[in-house]
């Protein structure tokens, strides 16, 4: 970790936590602000853009890939489902398996809605350039294996 000592280690570590924490708010604030504009949460956002690009996925999986409780999947589940933007249809193969799949009304809301919300963030990180954009990418997907690894 080049020459520096551990306190100048451990002040730099705690200064990128911090600037961290404070990009990572304001980028989701942008986000959170747009998503709210359409009536949606961010966690039933994070699942129907889950949808969007995965297709159908088993209830069971979800969870894990937007960070929710089986609980908290079940609830937004049940919302999105009387919005009409998705249905649960149960696998053929496996009767213990129910898939989330998006509704046609549902993949036709997203195709709409996303492009404009993918321009939210566009603007929201127009502060680096494309560049900037690839090593920032590059770094934090670094730090954070390296992160996952210690736990």
């Amino acid at each position: 970790m080049g020459n520096n000592t551990d306190a100048e280690e451990q002040a730099l570590s705690l200064k990128l936590f911090v600037v961290l924490s404070k990009a990572q708010k304001i980028m989701m604030d942008h986000a959170t602000r747009d998503i709210r504009r359409h009536g949606l949460s961010a966690t039933e956002f994070s699942v129907l853009e889950l949808l969007y690009n995965k297709g159908k996925i088993p209830l069971q999986q979800i969870g894990g890939r937007v960070l929710l409780t089986s609980g908290s999947i079940t609830y937004n589940i049940d919302k999105l489902e009387k919005k009409g933007l998705l249905k649960r249809e149960p696998c053929a193969e496996d009767r213990r398996v129910t898939y989330a799949v998006l509704t046609d009304e549902g993949a036709a809301w997203f195709d709409r809605i996303f492009p404009e919300h993918a321009d939210v963030i566009r603007r929201a990180s127009a502060g680096l350039t494309s560049a900037e954009k690839q090593a920032a990418i590059e770094l934090l997907k670094k730090l954070g294996l390296e992160a996952q690894r210690q736990l």
